[in-house]
């Protein structure tokens, strides 16, 4: 999530990461001033070998496994994962575990 922050962040944007714990579960969120999904493409952002623009995501070096790797590391831990984001605006992606007890 941090690496697909910083290849789609223009020079100049903002990336932030945060982690906030409810006493139950920790979740983090790396937010960035980016280009942004289009909502269309959001429900399929986590499959294996899915891009938005495959085209940028060649030039970037992509192989869209990331966030579906992602995504797999965060159910093995039974957390969870999600993104908001809007063209233009930029993203947030958010995922969610557990805290140890």
């Amino acid at each position: 999530m941090l690496d697909n922050a910083l290849q789609y962040t223009p020079s100049g944007g903002q990336i932030d990461v945060t982690a906030v714990s409810d006493g139950r579960e920790v979740t983090f969120t790396v937010a960035d001033t980016g280009i942004g999904i289009p909502e269309s493409d959001l429900e399929r952002i986590f499959e294996r070998f899915y891009r938005v623009d495959a085209a940028r995501s060649r030039e970037a070096g992509g192989t869209g496994l990331g966030l579906a790797i992602a995504r797999h590391i965060v159910d093995a831990h039974k957390g969870r994962i999600w993104v908001e984001s809007a063209v233009g605006q930029g993203s947030r992606f958010h995922f969610s575990v557990a805290c140890a007890r």
